[in-house]
């Protein structure tokens, strides 16, 4: 197999079967099969001797449980694991708490890549307090100095109206509306996730389907405070006209 930054050796150091049987399926007798196990043993540990090594097993293994967690594809956790490798380089590390760095660099890897993941859906999976998260995750872009785009409101409303089954024509409408914020410079990527769950809220009303704040708020990671104040400032920047707007 090729390398892989996720394995904490990238996958290149030669691994010991603990099935008990040789190459041709056999069953091996059993002073040669506990001979096997003490040099398996002895092998492990020989594997991770500093305190590098061990914090890097350790915090593949978190990096793995998390993409497992949140399904993250391959490609994307591969990524995580160049941005937590570099950020041992530059001694990050040090001093610090390794389950807020890991989740961090997670979070930086989806947005580069444009996945709809929000830092409160990370925090949660690693259960590591936001705060801590959001440091670690501003101390990686200024040290690092990764380029991370602004995150598109789009992707995120088809991820909460798949989750909510909100109807087509609800979401197209919700996307007629983003697109009309920006024309109005409305500002959108400071919190990309609530202005999804907003437009896709305006959207549901305008259109008669019945998807209550709390629901959608949920889906989307955020709370029913920061829904109404979404809604609030795009009716008022919209002009509380959106139907009219929308049709011109």
């Amino acid at each position: 197999m090729p390398a892989q930054l996720s394995i904490h050796d990238k996958g290149l150091a030669t691994v010991i079967d603990s099935s008990g049987e040789d190459a041709q399926g056999k069953k091996l007798p059993s002073s040669t099969y506990f001979q096997m196990k003490r040099l398996r043993k002895w092998h492990t540990r020989s594997r991770v001797q500093s305190s590098a090594e061990r914090n890097l097993s350790r915090a593949m293994a978190e990096l793995d449980r998390l993409c497992e967690q949140m399904r993250i594809p391959h490609s994307i956790e591969e990524e995580a694991a160049y941005v937590y490798r570099k950020a041992c380089e530059k001694g990050l590390v040090r001093g610090r708490e390794i389950n807020a760095l890991v989740p961090a660099s997670l979070y930086a890897s989806c947005r580069r890549a444009g996945l709809p993941r929000t830092i409160q859906e990370v925090a949660a999976a690693s259960l590591v307090e936001e705060k801590d998260v959001r440091r670690s995750y501003r101390l990686i872009l200024m040290e690092l100095a990764l380029q991370v785009p602004l995150s598109d409101p789009v992707a995120y409303t088809s991820k909460i109206a798949s989750t909510l089954n909100i109807s087509g024509k609800s979401q197209g409408l919700a996307v007629e509306i983003l697109k009309l914020a920006k024309e109005r410079r409305v500002s959108l990527e400071s919190h990309p996730a609530a202005m999804a769950a907003a437009t896709l809220y305006i959207a549901c009303k305008l259109n008669g389907e019945a998807k209550n704040q709390a629901d959608i708020a949920y889906a989307a990671g955020i709370t029913e405070v920061i829904l109404r104040n979404r809604c609030n400032e795009l009716n008022r920047r919209l002009n509380l006209n959106l139907r009219r707007k929308l049709r011109s």
